[in-house]
């Protein structure tokens, strides 16, 4: 008796990044990565990116074990390998080459 051929993994699935956001509650640096970063993955991942944001000092032991040295950081979860970027996200060609992204070609 044949089995039907195993179902292709979830595409969405396979193609989620995932990226973890450090922030400093009321900094202003923070406010503007969490804004500047949320615009950039809508932009450039839309619908294939979850992206968290963790306030450092409420998520401590996360932190330390993300070796957080500054903030805002972003982490770049997956796909792998995992990739850092330090700052309030608003050079956006430095964002994507930092996180492996093909740059956007110039309109």
């Amino acid at each position: 008796m044949k089995h039907p051929p195993p179902e292709p993994p979830d595409a969405a699935a396979a193609l989620l990044h995932e990226y973890r956001l450090y922030v400093t509650a009321g900094s202003p640096v923070s406010s503007r990565a969490v804004v500047n970063a949320r615009r950039f993955f809508e932009a450039r991942l839309p619908g294939t990116h979850r992206l968290a944001v963790l306030d450092i000092a409420a998520h401590v032991e996360q932190a330390r074990l993300d070796q957080i040295v500054a903030s805002p950081t972003l982490i770049r979860l997956s796909p792998l390998p995992r990739r850092r970027f330090i700052g309030d996200m608003s050079d956006t060609a430095r964002l994507s080459a930092s996180l492996g992204l093909a740059p956007v070609p110039a309109a």
